[in-house]
């Protein structure tokens, strides 16, 4: 079958924070490479990074440092993490918060006297979280966009990757298979450097945070690449999505974390406040305990009428709340829900994925021309993810990316070939399900939820796990004998189904995998039968490699460079 071919200097897979500041520290590093942006969707209208409510952490007040938001992290991702990509990212986000201000014209709010507002998020030791109003992340991708369109830089918008195609002898990537949502013709994209900056996505469970385009592809196109991921079964619920009842996709939509922040209550179905039996902080415990609690008070039978909890906001003033967090309050009302003066059911929603490729603080990867950034790496959040952390993971190690990209390019600037007959077995494989009789994708996709938020979700067991996994095995055979009807590809949403379905079921195994393994229980993976933390001193992470097929999965110590469990950097 023939395969359209393009050819640029830089291949930047998403846009979002991470893939657009991506694309500007490239062309500025080097303004004379072609940097090309490839989207699933449409530039400045897709991602997460655009959906982000609460704001961006980042040590500038008067008595907070950048080794007291280093400690919140080491702690909040309960050792975990990798101590030198935790202490870039606390950093270099002072760094790129006055980048994102003075250079990009973003628009946060100020104080009375002219500094940055910070609002408090859960699990800080300081009200750091910078922020514009609770549209923190539309004002980012806004301008952002804003600047990417200005220079010229080269956009392939609904264009889906499925294949990192290495060179002959494997030792390389030579470029990436595409698949163009408008013709459904099969696009390959031959690149010096590829970043890869899809995101995660974790929407294989029940109850979920992102828009339905992202189903964690990247990180299904590096298990096939035969790359390593780590801490895959640290998937994180954000405590507080809309329980707006079945039949919408408003549920699970964050209601952000600066509620809880600001003082809002968790009511069960008794609308008693509950958090305090659970933690000494409250609601503003971690995203992980707030998260357990609820689903533990859901279980119990003290759940809302919908099977959740409540969030309260009314005592601090409706008023308040309305000038506070006017977007969400619109939201709730296009819902039928009073935030500011009445109940709103909330339940624990997948949210994002701590786990990921394996990289370097320079964003290189264990492959030759790849990068990656953003929600597809592991190792900087550890466990846990603290709220807040998560948009400037995406800017500080996306703007690095695209640096060390474009300095890489200047010494490696020789396109290299691809293996023509993985492209074939690529086309072959993602073209299969036409060839079969036309299935049930919305009966495979329940199934997947069910199996992830029952089997693999915020409280696990081992019994549990290894059921999981049998369904999932069961839920990938049924989906390669369901087809989809008809020759056309053009903007065919169904095929596209199919391929969101055969990348969340490849993923959600290597989270079960590691989630089988990791026999304690640290951050947002909770083990019943397991419930203790382990070892902190000689604390070990999980990584996760496709192997002809087969997940093989180790353990790696983690390496303490900073400061070890139980001791502190901070001087006081």
């Amino acid at each position: 079958m023939s395969v359209k071919r393009i050819q640029t200097d830089i291949l930047i897979l998403g846009s979002g924070g991470a893939g657009l500041f991506a694309a500007l520290h490239a062309h500025s590093a080097n303004p004379e490479l072609s940097v090309t942006v490839a989207v699933k969707g449409l530039l400045g209208k897709s991602g997460c990074t655009r959906m982000v409510q609460g704001g961006y952490n980042v040590a500038l007040a008067e008595g907070d440092s950048v080794e007291r938001h280093f400690m919140d992290t080491i702690e909040g991702g309960k050792w975990l993490s990798n101590q030198d990509l935790a202490w870039t990212l606390v950093t270099k986000g002072v760094e790129r918060v006055h980048e994102l201000e003075n250079e990009l014209g973003c628009f946060f709010d100020r104080n009375p006297d002219g500094t940055v507002h910070q609002k408090a998020f859960a699990g800080q030791t300081f009200d750091r979280t910078v922020h514009k109003g609770d549209l923190t992340g539309i004002e980012i991708i806004n301008r952002l966009s804003e600047q990417v369109w200005a220079r010229g830089i080269h956009r392939l918008e609904e264009h889906r990757a499925v294949e990192l195609i290495k060179t002959a002898d494997g030792t390389a990537l030579a470029g990436v298979l595409m698949i163009s949502m408008h013709s459904g013709e099969f696009v390959f994209v031959q690149a010096k450097a590829v970043l890869l900056a899809t995101g995660g996505g974790p929407t294989m469970y029940k109850y979920h945070t992102p828009s339905g385009e992202k189903s964690c592809d990247g990180l299904a196109m590096a298990l096939r690449a035969g790359l390593f991921l780590r801490d895959m079964e640290m998937v994180q619920f954000h405590p507080t999505g809309l329980l707006a009842g079945t039949g919408t996709r408003m549920t699970g939509t964050v209601l952000e974390e600066g509620l809880r922040g600001a003082g809002g209550y968790l009511l069960n179905g008794k609308r008693e406040r509950f958090m305090h039996n659970y933690d000494p902080r409250g609601e503003r415990a971690t995203r992980d305990i707030v998260s357990r609690s609820i689903y533990t008070e859901m279980r119990s039978g003290d759940a809302s009428p919908n099977g959740g909890v409540y969030i309260q906001m009314s005592h601090l003033g409706a008023d308040n709340v309305r000038r506070q967090f006017k977007g969400m309050v619109e939201r709730c009302a296009d819902c039928g829900f009073d935030l500011a003066g009445g109940l709103v059911e909330v339940v624990p929603t997948a949210h994002y994925m701590m786990g990921g490729v394996v990289f370097e603080p320079d964003c290189t990867t264990s492959l030759k021309g790849l990068f990656a950034a953003g929600e597809d790496t592991g190792g900087v959040h550890g466990a846990n993810r603290l709220g807040g952390n998560g948009v400037a993971n995406s800017t500080v190690f996306g703007g690095i990316a695209g640096e060390s990209m474009a300095a890489w390019v200047g010494q490696n600037n020789e396109l290299r070939a691809p293996d023509d007959a993985a492209i074939q077995r690529s086309v072959a494989m993602h073209r299969a399900p036409f060839g079969q009789a036309p299935g049930d994708l919305e009966e495979i996709r329940e199934q997947l939820y069910a199996c992830m938020w029952d089997d693999v979700g915020i409280s696990r067991t081992g019994e549990s796990i290894e059921r999981g996994l049998q369904t999932l095995g069961a839920l990938d055979a049924a989906l390669d004998l369901t087809g989809v009807s008809g020759e056309d590809r053009a903007f065919n949403l169904t095929w596209h189904d199919w391929l969101n379905l055969k990348s969340l079921i490849a993923v959600s195994k290597a989270i079960a995998s590691a989630a089988l393994a990791r026999e304690n229980s640290r951050g947002a993976h909770f083990r019943e039968d397991f419930p203790e933390p382990g070892d902190l001193p000689n604390s070990t992470y999980t990584v996760v490699r496709d192997v002809d097929g087969l997940l093989e999965l180790s353990r790696r110590p983690v390496h303490f460079t900073r400061v070890a469990p139980g001791a502190t950097i901070l001087s006081e």
